[in-house]
């Protein structure tokens, strides 16, 4: 037998949280001394207390993890126990990496500060297209808020194309305006152009009006690097006497499978600044 130092030990975990897990039962001592009261463990309870620490680190709570060991969570339920934390897991790793994204474009952003920039702002008048669109509600205009919403968007708009039948779709736009609910969230506009006549079921169809003048620039790269390219594009518009005059539009022109391949022209309507 093993006393509680050398099985905490030997389990890589704490005298205090073998303590607290015999406190809540879930790993109870092989013995303890009637006199000193001090706890004894046996070697074939360190394969429990591997179980228990796994278990917990799936983000199980403590209650369910003596359940499951006590075999009072039958397969079938542990199997969807384990397919929801695995779907919990997935879903903080994608977000995280949205994040870490997000804090690189930041990054490169303060890092090119007072550098000049390669990209070329062009100030030009944009026409008006006709477009198939789904439309979303974003929480924000930040790409963290854009991009969860933007994206299956537009992933059900081309299946709804390709359903009906609708070929020479393309290329994509998406046009934003502020929600009527005046708490800051986005109307997120996912759009492809499509050809004259064209109707689709459950797809709405409208003429996107075309832009006086716009201050454009050309983005290449994924849409969460887009922070420097935009604040290149708005140091221009400042500097050379404009102010914009709404949210911008993005007309995606490469969009291959590889997001860093992504060429994509940023189009922001821009009037003289008094």
């Amino acid at each position: 037998m093993f006393t509680i130092g050398d099985f905490a030990r030997h389990g890589r975990v704490s005298v205090r949280m073998l303590r607290h897990y015999d406190a809540v039962g879930l790993l109870r001592p092989a013995r303890v001394d009637p006199y000193s009261g001090y706890r004894y463990y046996e070697a074939g309870q360190l394969a429990r207390l591997n179980r228990v620490i796994a278990l917990k680190d799936l983000g199980f709570t403590l209650d369910q993890v003596r359940s499951i060991l006590d075999e009072r969570v039958g397969p079938e339920e542990l199997r969807g126990m384990l397919r929801l934390r695995q779907a919990e897991l997935e879903s903080a790793v994608s977000e995280a990496a949205a994040r870490l994204a997000r804090v690189g474009a930041r990054l490169r952003a303060i890092e090119s500060e007072g550098h000049m920039s390669t990209q070329e702002v062009v100030v030009k008048s944009v026409p008006g297209v006709r477009l198939a669109e789904l439309t979303g509600i974003a929480a924000g205009f930040g790409p963290g808020e854009i991009g969860p919403v933007i994206a299956p968007l537009y992933r059900e708009l081309c299946a709804r194309l390709e359903a009906a039948g609708v070929t020479g779709f393309g290329p994509g736009i998406a046009h934003y305006e502020d929600a009527p609910a005046g708490d800051g969230s986005i109307v997120v506009h996912a759009g492809m152009t499509i050809p004259a006549g064209v109707t689709v079921p459950d797809v709405a169809v409208v003429d996107l009006p075309g832009i006086e003048r716009a201050a454009t620039v050309v983005h290449r790269g994924a849409m969460d690097d887009l922070l420097p390219t935009v604040q290149t594009l708005a140091a221009s518009i400042d500097s050379n006497g404009y102010r914009s005059a709404g949210y911008s539009r993005e007309l995606y022109l490469e969009c291959p499978e590889d997001p860093a391949q992504w060429v994509t022209e940023i189009q922001e309507p821009v009037v003289r600044a008094s």
